[in-house]
């Protein structure tokens, strides 16, 4: 039982408004650039409801931005087309890898087809051609995986795992006749990491921990720390790139977005994600537009944040259903994808899985 629907019948209270930050300069506003800002304001979620006591733990966009996949409710990974249909009957299900529940996806960023999905629970991870409705590889491995990212070229894979070091997979050919497959690799795994992300180079990885307050990047594959820059106050828990490799976002408990100058280093600028009653959320997650002229960051609060980039101004509060553990926007459009489930409330539905889709284009 799911339904799709535009933001009429919300049921989050009022939510607050954002601290307004002083002034930027003239010269970093779109208008100084020549841009035109997105109105976001005009724009409503659109909320797919599914009936599961469990919550929708993550989803992601093809590299095309033409499929959006989901996880988290149980062992299956849900595959929607959106300009088609988000209706829950329309999604094209991929079974059979895990014997538990799904909780993270990541996409190839170099075939639209191409995915893997983990499981803390049955410590796997599985990879996938969305072709076909079977695996084409399954790893068991030792550690419960936390999170999973693709190098540029989608040759190497990062896990992060629950209180152990980091795994490297590659994917390559043991002989000339052999096809590619996935191997785990023997490189030293001594790195504990919440979070790992390549650069856009793929020379480097960009590591947090919920429990260090310093980023950590480091080179790749030598993974010589390169630089450790002070970042959050009780640990940083997400970061996000910006495409166009000017900035690196950070994010943690504090409630503060860090931008960090790639080419120096340096925090550019700081955002207080916290709202006029100075309640602070942990920050769950970043991710900027395609353009780079857009952050989105989702916390613990009922709602996310749409912030100017070159000025750090919020330019839109976005309610939702419930706090998102993840957002991501589409490679292409001015929209995003988050997703949860909803609380138990007396004389209220049960609680549902949630994703929602924001902004236009789809």
């Amino acid at each position: 039982m799911s339904s799709l629907h535009a933001n009429v019948t919300r049921e989050e209270e009022e939510i607050p408004q954002p601290q307004r930050p002083p002034t930027p300069p003239f010269y970093t506003t779109f208008s100084a650039r020549g841009l035109h800002a997105q109105n976001f304001p005009a724009h409503k979620p659109r909320d797919l409801r599914i009936s599961s006591p469990q919550a929708i733990t993550h989803v992601a966009w093809s590299c095309d931005g033409k499929r959006l996949a989901a996880v988290g409710i149980d062992k299956i990974t849900r595959v929607w087309t959106p300009e088609t249909s988000m209706e829950f009957r329309s999604a094209t299900n991929f079974s059979g890898g895990h014997s538990d529940e799904v909780d993270y996806m990541s996409w190839n960023p170099t075939h639209p087809d191409l995915f893997c999905t983990s499981s803390q629970k049955d410590k796997r991870v599985v990879f996938w051609d969305a072709r076909q409705s079977r695996h084409i590889q399954q790893l068991q491995l030792k550690v419960s995986p936390l999170q999973t990212n693709y190098s540029p070229d989608g040759k190497i894979l990062l896990c992060t795992t629950v209180g152990h070091p980091l795994v490297f997979f590659t994917l390559g050919k043991e002989n000339d006749a052999a096809k590619e497959t996935w191997q785990i690799s023997d490189k030293d795994g001594s790195m504990v990491a919440s979070t790992a992300t390549f650069n856009h180079a793929g020379d480097g990885i960009i590591l947090t921990h919920h429990s260090e307050h310093t980023l950590r990047i480091v080179d790749y594959p030598s993974l010589n720390l390169r630089e450790n820059p002070a970042a959050h106050v009780g640990g940083c828990l997400a970061v996000a790139l910006d495409p166009r490799g000017r900035y690196l976002a950070s994010g943690g408990y504090d409630s503060i977005v860090n931008f960090f100058d790639l080419n120096e280093w340096i925090c550019a600028r700081t955002i207080a994600t916290c709202d006029l009653t100075f309640i602070r959320n942990a920050i769950n997650a970043l991710s900027f537009s395609y353009d780079g002229e857009y952050l989105a960051i989702t916390s613990t609060a009922p709602y996310l944040d749409i912030i100017a980039t070159e000025t750090g101004m919020p330019l839109h509060r976005v309610p939702a259903l419930a706090p998102s553990p993840t957002v991501t926007w589409h490679p292409s459009k001015y929209v995003f994808a988050y997703c949860g489930q909803t609380k138990a409330r007396e004389g209220s539905p049960p609680p549902a899985a949630v994703i929602s889709l924001f902004g236009g284009g789809i």
